[in-house]
C-alpha cells in the first residue's frame, strides 16, 4: 500500500472512530447504554484499525525506510489523537449519563 494510502486509511479510521463515540453520548443522553456501550466498542475498533496502519508506518521507519513528512501524514496523527482523546472522553459521558438517567 503506498504511502499516501496508508495516511488516508489513518484518516478514515480515526475519523469512523471519533463519529462512533459521538453517536454513543447521543445515545447515552436518549438513555439508550447499550446502544451507547456498542458505539464505543465500535469506536475502539475504528482505532485498533488505525493503530495497525500506524504501527506499519513506525516497523517501516525502524526498519530504515524513510517516510517523507507532509502536512497530510501530520494531519492524520493529529486526526488520530484526537479521536482517541474524544473517544475517552465519551466514555466518560456515557458513564455520567448513566448515572444521571437512574436517578
Amino acid at each position: 500500500m503506498k504511502l499516501e494510502e496508508q495516511i488516508m486509511q489513518i484518516i478514515l479510521h480515526s475519523g469512523n472512530a471519533k463519529s462512533y463515540a459521538v453517536e454513543a453520548i447521543q445515545a447515552a443522553k436518549e438513555n439508550q447504554q447499550e446502544e451507547a456501550k456498542e458505539l464505543i466498542n465500535q469506536a475502539n475498533q475504528e482505532l485498533i484499525e488505525a493503530h495497525h496502519v500506524q504501527t506499519s508506518l513506525i516497523q517501516g521507519e525502524v526498519r530504515g525506510e524513510k517516510i517523507e513528512i507532509s502536512l497530510l501524514l501530520i494531519h492524520a496523527q493529529d486526526h488520530l489523537m484526537n479521536s482517541i482523546t474524544f473517544k475517552d472522553l465519551a466514555i466518560e459521558f456515557v458513564d455520567v449519563y448513566a448515572k444521571v438517567n437512574q436517578s
